[in-house]
């Protein structure tokens, strides 16, 4: 981040020199544009745990004696693929510089974070009924941001007029949507006595964070104000989670949230962990995701702050009405 910061501070300077011994070829002017962007994830990372699973892709086999995993894959990616619409608002110095402002809304496409199937999850001694369970939890990523920048113009020929661009990403309101389907089965020996399907729909809320952005791009005069624009765009930036709420909870179809207690329903996300911290690891009297002990059921969950990246290249088209 630092050597990116360094290299825009260089640049900056070496245009805003370049601006002030060039004579300007054409006054001073405004210019909006409107664009759509779809942009590929450029690197993976692992995610993060979710609901206290690993990002893994589990299968399990065999029955309630013999109950093993046969089968786990790692779980990577990011959410930097996905689709993006915004509006600028640019201001140009001279014939080679000048600054754009953009108001950007991103949503990306779905992943699979975590998964794992029939997994043994309970047993009743009593009615010797075995409890396999199965889950896929899904995240997408939802965005407003502002991205300031810094242009500089290489020039018209033949009606195209090529740029470049360097600047920040600021992330001015964002969530982490996790959708998670579980189904529950309950086996007597061989038959199946019982099936639950659980839905649930928690939002990670973040910290503030700042992103990198560049790109190279080209437009075409259509007209006098009127012009078509074509822009190659990476930007790199994480987002670190800050809180999580479960907003939607279901069993079969019903709503059930009114069932869940403060410790499963809100979680608060720290650097550290200790015995003063609402965790079953750090401290026994706490709860835990699916039971809550009778001492804190009404306080907030206490885990690890995590982070997932959103970095990506895209292309943006669009059109430019320049003043």
């Amino acid at each position: 981040m630092k050597k990116n910061l360094f290299l825009l501070g260089l640049l900056v300077c070496s245009m805003a020199t370049m601006a002030q011994t060039e004579k300007a070829e054409k006054p001073e002017s405004w210019y909006f544009k409107l664009g759509g962007s779809y942009f590929n994830q450029t690197a993976s990372t692992e995610f993060p745990e979710v609901g206290g699973q690993a990002p893994n892709r589990d299968i399990y086999s065999g029955t309630l004696t013999s109950n093993k995993l046969v089968s786990r894959e790692s779980i990577t990616g990011s959410f930097g693929q996905g689709f993006r619409s915004g509006i600028t608002a640019g201001y140009r110095f001279s014939t080679r510089l000048g600054v754009e402002m953009s108001a950007n809304y991103y949503i990306s496409n779905s992943k699979t974070m975590a998964q794992t199937t029939d997994r043994l999850y309970g047993y009743d001694a009593a009615t010797t009924a075995a409890t396999y369970i199965s889950f896929t939890a899904e995240g997408q990523i939802k965005a407003f941001d502002l991205a300031p920048s810094i242009v500089m113009f290489l020039g018209d020929a033949h009606g195209f007029e090529p740029y470049t661009k360097v600047g920040v990403i600021v992330p001015i309101h964002g969530t982490l949507d996790i959708k998670t389907d579980r189904e529950l089965l309950t086996y007597v020996g061989a038959n199946q006595v019982a099936k639950n399907d659980i839905y649930s729909k928690d939002v990670v809320k973040p910290n503030p964070t700042i992103g990198f952005m560049a790109a190279l791009g080209t437009s075409y005069k259509l007209g006098k104000h009127i012009s078509a624009f074509a822009e190659l765009e990476y930007r790199n930036f994480t987002v670190h989670g800050k809180t999580k709420e479960t907003t939607e909870y279901t069993v079969n179809g019903q709503d059930a949230l009114a069932t869940r207690t403060t410790s499963q329903r809100y979680t608060n996300y720290h650097k550290k962990l200790d015995v003063n911290s609402n965790n079953p690891l750090f401290n026994p009297n706490t709860a835990t995701s699916d039971t809550a002990d009778t001492t804190r059921p009404n306080d907030k969950m206490d885990e690890l702050s995590s982070y997932v990246g959103i970095s990506g290249l895209g292309l943006t088209l669009g059109v430019k009405y320049s003043l």
